[in-house]
C-alpha cells in the first residue's frame, strides 16, 4: 500500500472488512493504528486496534486479536471512554472464548456487561449477556443463563420482536419457579 493517511487507512480497513477481504482489513487497520501513534492520537490508535482485533478473529486468529486488544481498555479508561473501554473488554473476552478460556472469558464479559449498565448502552449490552448466558449454559449453569438472559432482554426499551418472544419464553422457568416456592 501507498503510504496513506491514518484516516484513509482507516475508511480502507472497513471497506476491506465489509467485503469480506480480512487480511487486507488486518493490514490497512494495522497503519492507520501506527499512523494514529506516530501522530499522538492514542484514543484512534486503540481504536484501530481493537478494529483489527475484531478482524483477526474474524479471520480465526483469536490469539493475535487478543494480542491486538490488550491494553486498549486501559487507554479508553484513562479518557474515561467507558463504552469504547466496555467494547476493548467484550473484544479480548470473544477472543478468550475462542481460544476456549471460558473462565477468563466470563470475566471479562461481566465486566464489560458491568461497564455498559453504568452507562445505559442497553442495545450493546444484550449481545455481551448473550455471551455470558452461552457460557453459563456450557457450564451447566442452566438458571442462571436463563436470569442472565433475561436480565439483558429486561433493560431494552425497544426490544424486537425476536426480543420480545425470547423475553416471553424466558419468563416461563422464572414464573413456575415462583409458584413451586409458594407451595
Amino acid at each position: 500500500m501507498d503510504k496513506l493517511s491514518p484516516d484513509k487507512y482507516a475508511e480502507a480497513g472497513n471497506r476491506a472488512y465489509r467485503e469480506g477481504d480480512y487480511q487486507v482489513a488486518i493490514d490497512a487497520f494495522a497503519e492507520a493504528e501506527s499512523g494514529y501513534s506516530e501522530s499522538g492520537d492514542v484514543l484512534l490508535a486503540a481504536e484501530m486496534a481493537n478494529n483489527r482485533s475484531v478482524v483477526l478473529l474474524k479471520a480465526g486468529r483469536p490469539q493475535d486479536a487478543l494480542e491486538a486488544s490488550r491494553g486498549t481498555d486501559s487507554v479508553f479508561a484513562a479518557s474515561g471512554d467507558t463504552k469504547r473501554q466496555a467494547m476493548a473488554i467484550g473484544n479480548q473476552a470473544a477472543a478468550m472464548e475462542a481460544l476456549n478460556q471460558p473462565g477468563h472469558a466470563l470475566e471479562a464479559y461481566q465486566h464489560c456487561a458491568e461497564l455498559l449498565a453504568e452507562i445505559d448502552e442497553h442495545e450493546l449490552r444484550v449481545p455481551v449477556m448473550q455471551s455470558i448466558s452461552a457460557l453459563q449454559m456450557r457450564s451447566g449453569r442452566h438458571l442462571e443463563a436463563v436470569a442472565t438472559m433475561q436480565e439483558g432482554l429486561d433493560k431494552l426499551e425497544k426490544p424486537n420482536l425476536r426480543q420480545r418472544i425470547l423475553k416471553k419464553l424466558l419468563g416461563i422457568p422464572m414464573k413456575l419457579l415462583s409458584r413451586d416456592k409458594s407451595t
